[in-house]
This record gives structure tokens, sequence and C-alpha cells, in this order.
């Protein structure tokens, strides 16, 4: 590697001699001191890798050099030191893996060349559902129930742990893979030996996950990509970046009494995101920090995802070693870190860098809040949560009944309620639940949830809930029978101290028992309801919600028969399950009466800061820590007991519905392609604003009526064996008839029409979309989709790129897109273009009706591109042009090459062959 700056050095910590790139060398030719700490782990990145090729001493200077305030333009290349995954996009990136091991030998490479060059660890946290809920041995049903659904992916990983190096799998009923980081995988900074040389370097890292930013609490540069661009990383392949505006965001004071972290990051969430972040760092500083405590920190930094930004990161401090020592790391480690960070500046210090913007919050001003019913940034007040949901029930009970003009004047006016309920016989229905006959009415809290990584890494929140859980009790409190209550905690070191603080029993008095250690109710896995409950709301068309104390609550995400979701802390997850409804003040309102029929108020349960402060003192300890992760790569004996294939390459079974060898390399030669203008298009789907990848990526349930599901009968699969989407990200032919398959999509074409269907042209016919596209394909009618602001945000699937290309489409028009998923189209050849500024679908006149052609490509030189849009029936040709989002030269090269993998293929089938 080259040094233009002369900056090799050494570093003497506990006797050993590591080698280092030195910022503080650099430092004597440009002002260091200035740039934000994110940067710094930049531009030692760059220092490390600089080769003359990738990263040359001109980017460098561009980033030792950083404006604050220039727009982004200047091209790195960034080469995270390792890689995290979780199974449901693990598992299509070591599919793809094997599948490039067969290419690679078929074109005259070394099989053993794919491989991962860095550390891979993969978690699998995204398997299990809350099938079983509300009974002590729900975690053991439920973990039966996974292995018995996900046999073939286990045996499929368990094949991959044993063929690749570098590559790690932490098994089922461990934990959500960004806790496990955060407890046990991150390093903060990383060591390695090169050429009998000892290295070190910050430890930085991509994930297959949007909240690996989680990690930024504790100092590490990472954040979330797709599975396409993981695994390049795994390959060697560094990913080119522009280099971000940073926004500084000051916090000062202490939280009060009553406000937990869930609150401060739902207040940060909706100041970052109406400030405007996406495509940026985000880096907290000010005295604030000396009172939040690194479970607090990694809270703000997991949800950068929805306040939009790259990355959400605090600099190392002695807040992060006094964690690292908690979280039972060794005190080697903890001395490497904290002299390493203090001698390349990257310890946190007084001094405010420049900043591209700032903004301030007094954390003294947050107050008790949840999120939603739709979006994470939509911020509610406690106290004006009831008034929220009227507010959203508003237009679906309009929607529901033909006098709804009427039912929404009454919800207006301060009506609603049971009310509501009887205004025209809708919003109510009577069920049996046990010996109970109850009312369920619109606002019904069906899914009380604690789940998901945002929350169940935070031991203020998690005993929070357990004494008020406690509370609750003692005062005769208990759940109302419809709600399905789950506990899922983040690892196994959160079940030892609930247990210890002897919360654990409370919880599951109130129905909280354990389902399960993973991301359940956050990512669509809770699990079918009750059919009472069920039944009950579809006699009634009731307008039901759900509560969860995660960090997305996208439509149809959570559960296809719950309209509104709300997110909120774990205490307030318990205190809206005893509630059993959304329709209510709880700042104001009883929750209910005591044994002597007195009434209740939240205020009556709720834990002090002192108390929550004292209780984890009291129970938290590195004990915990080292006994929980001993043996994390063992697993238990369902783990064990599964058997796996031997062998480079894998033995892929055509019988299998999990894993199937996908499409993407065949007829693929070592020639290759150019950048060509798109003639004689159709439109797949033309949709609005805010589509997520939770619309277009397949997620939870798969019904047996849709193209997946008739798909999967055929190949023998029994309905009540279906499983998810998600964990079928293996089969790509399951993958491609579920994507734009979410019950919740609404198609423009269609008028709106809720779900997954298109209309094929020129024949007009209505069908699901997979089929629209199959017609077109044996057609030979290349497809375009359509859409507005915001195309793309939420998770970071790179099923929502690989299904949008396998169904045809070449090219995406938006207003804006999302930047993982811009990054994933561009990675598997689908072209993202942008309206130009003040033009959309609606104001050029577009309906979808269109044949298009987009033109003046010239080989991905061309910064826009003409569109020509003549429409059905009339003739009339609409003209406008798009900006072509291929931002670097690496991007452009990887279109021309088909995408991404295909360019590391031949990349690395050449350089054998050489």
């Amino acid at each position: 590697m080259s040094d233009s700056f002369a900056t090799r050095d050494t570093l003497e910590v506990n006797g050993k001699t590591y080698a280092i790139r030195s910022l503080a060398k650099l430092g004597k030719r440009f002002d260091l001191e200035r740039l934000p700490y994110s940067l710094k782990i930049l531009l030692e990145n760059l220092l490390r890798h600089e080769d003359g090729i990738s990263v040359t001493r001109e980017s460098i200077e561009a980033v030792a050099t950083w404006d604050a305030h220039k727009e982004p333009d200047t091209e790195i290349a960034f080469m995270p030191a390792r890689v995290v995954l979780q199974d449901f996009t693990g598992v299509p990136c070591v599919v793809d893996l094997a599948a490039m091991r067969d290419a690679v030998k078929r074109l005259g490479g070394d099989p053993k060349r794919i491989n991962p060059l860095i550390p891979s660890e993969l978690v699998i946290d995204h398997s299990v559902q809350v099938d079983v809920f509300g009974k002590p041995e729900a975690l053991d049903l439920n973990a039966r129930i996974e292995f018995e659904r996900n046999r073939e992916r286990y045996s499929f990983l368990r094949w991959g742990q044993k063929a690749f190096d570098n590559f790690r799998v932490v098994p089922p009923r461990t934990g959500i893979v960004h806790q496990v980081n955060l407890e046990y995988l991150a390093r903060v900074v990383m060591t390695r030996e090169v050429d009998g040389e000892l290295q070190a370097f910050p430890d930085t890292v991509f994930g297959t996950d949007s909240h690996t930013t989680m990690i930024n609490g504790l100092g590490v540069l990472g954040w979330g990509v797709g599975g396409i661009e993981a695994e390049a990383a795994m390959l060697g392949q560094p990913s080119s970046m522009l280099i971000p505006q940073v926004v500084g965001f000051r916090l000062t004071g202490r939280l009060p009494e009553g406000a937990t972290a869930t609150d401060l990051v739902l207040t940060v969430t909706q100041m970052l995101r109406q400030h405007g972040v996406v495509g940026k760092f985000v880096e907290f500083f000010g005295d604030g920090l000396d009172h939040l405590p690194l479970a607090d920190r990694a809270t703000i930094a997991n949800m950068a995802p929805e306040y939009g930004a790259t990355c959400g990161i605090f600099p190392i401090d002695d807040e992060a070693l006094g964690y690292l020592r908690l979280s039972g790391r060794s005190e080697e480690q903890i001395a490497l870190v904290e002299a390493y960070a203090k001698a390349q500046g990257l310890w946190r210090s007084s001094r405010v860098a420049d900043y591209s913007a700032v903004l301030t919050l007094d954390l003294g001003d947050v107050q008790p809040s949840l999120a939603g019913p739709k979006r994470p940034q939509d911020r509610v007040l406690l106290s004006g949560a009831k008034q929220n949901f009227r507010e959203n029930l508003a237009p679906l009970t309009a929607a529901r009944d033909n006098k709804g003009g009427e039912e929404s004047r009454l919800i207006a006016e301060g009506g609603g309620g049971a009310a509501v309920g009887n205004v025209h016989g809708k919003g109510v229905a009577r069920l049996q639940l046990g010996d109970e006959t109850v009312e369920l009415r619109d606002g019904a809290v069906v899914i009380a949830a604690i789940t998901s990584c945002t929350n169940t890494s935070n031991p203020a929140v998690m005993l929070g809930a357990g004494l008020l859980a406690r509370n609750a009790v003692e005062r005769g409190l208990r759940v109302k029978p419809w709600v399905k209550t789950s506990l899922a905690p983040g690892s196994l070191v959160v079940t030892d101290y609930l247990r210890k603080a002897g919360v654990l029993d409370d919880l599951e008095a109130l129905g909280f028992h354990l389902v399960g250690y993973g991301c359940t109710t956050c990512i669509g896995n809770s699990g079918p309801l009750p059919p009472a409950v069920s039944a009950a709301i579809a006699e009634g068309d009731l307008v039901v919600a759900s509560v969860l104390s995660g960090n997305r609550n996208f439509e149809g995400r959570v559960h296809p028969e719950v309209k509104m979701n709300y997110l909120a802390s774990p205490p307030l997850v318990v205190a809206y399950a005893i509630a059993g409804t959304s329709d209510i003040d709880l700042t104001r309102e009883p929750l209910g009466r005591d044994r002597d029929g007195n009434e209740v108020y939240l205020k009556d349960i709720w834990p002090s800061n002192r108390e929550i402060g004292d209780t984890i003192a009291r129970t938290v300890g590195p004990e915990l820590f080292a006994r929980n992760y001993a043996d994390v790569f063992k697993g238990d004996s369902h783990w064990n007991r599964i058997e796996s294939p031997e062998g480079e390459s894998y033995a892929w079974d055509e019988r299998s519905t999990y894993i199937k060898h996908p499409p993407y390399f065949e007829g693929m030669t070592m020639q290759v392609g150019r950048i060509q203008d798109i003639h004689g298009a159709r439109v797949l789907g033309l949709f609005g604003d805010s589509i997520t990848t939770d619309h277009i990526s397949p997620a939870g349930n798969i019904k047996k009526d849709s193209p997946a599901g008739r798909y999967l009968i055929e190949h023998g699969v029994q309905p009540a064996d279906f499983n998810s989407y998600g964990s079928r990200r293996g089969n790509h032919e399951v993958m491609v008839r579920g994507t734009f398959a979410n019950i919740r999509i609404r198609n423009l074409m269609l008028g709106g029409k809720e779900g997954g269907h298109t209309l094929h042209f020129p024949s007009r016919e209505e069908m699901p979309i997979y089929d629209a596209a199959m017609k077109y394909k044996a057609e030979g009618v290349p497809l375009v989709v359509i859409a507005g602001k915001e195309y793309g945000t939420g998770s970071s699937r790179d099923w929502a790129a690989k299904g949008t290309m396998l169904l045809g489409v070449k090219a995406v028009i938006a207003e804006s897109f999302e930047r993982i998923h811009r990054s994933n189209l561009v990675g598997m050849g689908v072209l993202p273009l942008q309206f130009m500024e003040g033009e959309n679908a609606q104001s050029l006149g577009l309906k979808g009706d269109e044949l298009f052609s987009i033109e003046g490509l010239d080989d991905g030189a061309a910064k826009t591109a003409r569109v020509v849009a003549e429409r059905d029936g009339d003739g009339k040709r609409i003209e406008f042009g798009v900006k072509v989002l291929l931002l670097t030269p690496k991007e452009i090269e990887y279109f021309r090459h088909g995408g991404i993998l295909h360019y590391v293929l031949r990349q690395l089938a050449s350089a054998k062959a050489a």
C-alpha cells in the first residue's frame, strides 16, 4: 500500500507494538482537529487502503480539507473492517456466494476465491415468530416451531459456516443481531496480523440490516447496506461513496423524571427528519452526553434509518469504556481502545468540530411520546395520543361506512370511543374469549409487544417495564383478554437481569411471557391473532391497533389485520396492554381499577428514575455477559442436531422450496456490456410518495391465493407450512412472486386500490403484478416503475432490488430515493432516474398507460436523460428530462457489468485466469 503522507507509525499498549496509520502525523499538514469524529475514521480508512487506484492521494486530501457546507461531489472508496448479517438477508448472501462459486468455476476460475476476506458474522434472529404467547412454555414451543420451519435454511447456513473462511454463525435463541453486535461482536478497535506485522485500526462495519447503526452508540462507524453491497465487501471490494455532509446534534441537560430513552429517540427522530439528513452523517456532542448512558446512545443511534441519516454516531469516551467493561470485554482490549482513540484524536473532547449544520436539544424538554400510527417519525405526545388516534380513525371509518361524513364529523367534534362504535352499528363486535364475553371496538390494542433491538438493548426501559408490571400486579390490574402480549428480549443477558431483579414473574403475570430471542413483531413476525379476535375484526371491519417497543410501524408491516401501529417505550407497551385500547389519554384517564374498585392511573404505577437506576446498579453486571457469551457460536441441541452437507460447492436440492440456485449468472460470459437506451417499455406500477421496501420487498405472511402461495402449493407445501417471505429469501421463485405484492401498496393505475395488482397493456386487464410482469416478459416488453418522493425508505432489503430486477424492470423513475435502495437498484442493474425539480407523474400527466422510451444515456456518461411517453389511445406524447442517478464512476462500471456481483465475479475469474 502507498503512504503518500508518511503516516506509518507504531503504538505501544500492554507491552505490544501495533502498526497504525497516524492521524497525528497527517495533522501536521492539515487541520484535522476541525474534522468531525466520523470523518476522521473515514480518513484513517483511506490512509490504510491507499493504493493509487481505488484510493488516491487526492482522495485523502479531499477528506482532510473537507468543507462542511459544500454539497457532496467527491467520491471516495470505503472498506469496512467487518460485515455483520442477520439471517433474512444473510441467507440470500450465502446463496449468492454459493452460486458465485459455481459461476467462477464455469468461467475458468478457482471457486475458493469466492470467500469472505474480512470477518463476516451472521446472527440468526429474524426467523422466530410469535405463534404461542401468554404461557410459560411459549419460548420452547416457538423455538421448536422455528427449527421445524427453518431446518433447510439452518442446514444451509451450517454448510456455509464450514465451507467459507472468515464466516461464523450465531445460532438461534441467542439474541437480536444489533444487540449481539453491541454486547459481543464489536471490537471498537480491530487488530490483525499482516506479513508478521500486528496492525490496529478502527472497527468499522457494514450490516445487512438498516439498524446496523445501533453500533454507532459505541463509537463504531457502521451503517446498513443491502446484501448485494455486503457481499462485495466480503469479497474485498470497497464501497464507493460521496464524502458526506455531517450534521452536529448538541445534547444538553438530562432527561426529566418520567421520560425514557424511547421518548428521547422519538424526539430526535422527529427533529432530524424535519431538518433533513438523508445521505448525511449525524454526530452527537455536548455536555448532555455526560448524563447519557451507553444504552441510551445506542437507542438513538439505532434509529438513524428512521431519521434518514446514513449514521448517527457518538465518540469514544469513558462511558464507552465503562460499557466495554460492563459487557465483559477484556482489560487488554479496553486499554487498546483507550490508547488508540486518544492517540488518533478519536477521543471525545470539548472542542466542537465544524459541522454542516447544528441542531440542539435540551434533554430536560423531552416528554413521554409515541410515534404513529404509520411512520416512526410521526411523534405524538402521550397526552395527545387519544386525539391522534381519533384523527387517524376518521378517514378509515369514513371509507368503511357510506355515511362516513356523519361519523367523521362526530369524531372531529369530540365524540368517539364507544359512541363511534354504535353510530351505525360499525366499529364494534362481540366475541367470546374463554369464559368472558367482551366487546371489541375501534382502537382496541390487539398486539402489545416488547420487541426490537431499539429498546430491548436498554436496561432502563426494560427494567422500567418490569417495575411497572410489578406495581400493576400489586394493585390487581390485568391485561385485557383480547391483547396478544409478548416479550422478545434482545439477548439472553436481558432475561437474566429481569429475573435477577425479580420482575420477570410480574411481566409474566400480565401475559408478557418470553416468546423468543430475536426480531419478532417489529419485522412482522407477530404471528396469528387468536381466531376469535381475527373473526371479530373481520365482522366489525374494525380499525384495531398495536403498541410495540420497535422502530418500524409502516403500513402492513406489523400484522395485516392491524391498521394502526404505535411505537412506544416498553413501560408504555405494558400500560396500553392493561388499558386495552389506543382510544385513551393515559395522562388523564385511569388504566383500570384495583381490587377495591379504586381507579388506578399510569402515574400511580410508573417507577421513578431513581428506582430504575438503583435496580440497574444492583442487577446488571459483567458476569451476565461473560456467562451468556461464553459459547455464543456453539448453539443448543436443536442447532447441533441439524445435518448439513459437506464440500466447497453446495449440493443444490431441486426439491427445496427454501434454497434455490439463483438465476443471476445464467448465460454470463466475460464480455462486459454497455448502458443502452430503453425503448418500448411499459409501466408495471405507478405509485405515490413513501413507497417503502416493506411495500416492495416480500415480507410477513404468504397468502395461499397469492402468486407465491400458489407456487408453494404447486410444489407440495401446505399453507400451514408456508412460513414467511423473510424465511424464504433464499428462493427467488417465491420472492419475485411477492415483489410489489404488499396488501397496503396502492397502484395509482387502479385508482389507488390497495394490493399488488396492476393493469396489463394494451389489454387493460387487471392482474397481480407478478402475472403481468411474466406476461410482459413473454412478449419481450421491458418495464419501468414510476413513483413519488422517498422511494425505497425502510429496511435495507436487497430483495426490493432483486425482485424488481427479476420482474423485468429496467428503470425506476421517482421524485427521490432512499440511499440504500438506490444503491441496491444500481447493484442489481436497475437504473434509478429522478424527476427534475418541481416535476412528478401528476404534474406531467402520466397515467401509466403510456409506452416509454428513455434516451441519451450515452453508456452511463450522461447526467440527464430524456423520457418520451406516448399515451395509448390518443397517441399524445409527453417528453420530460430526468436525472441519471449513477453517482460515481464505480457505479457506472458496476452497471455496465450488469450489477455489482457480476463485476466482482469477472474480476475474480479474470484474476485467477491471469
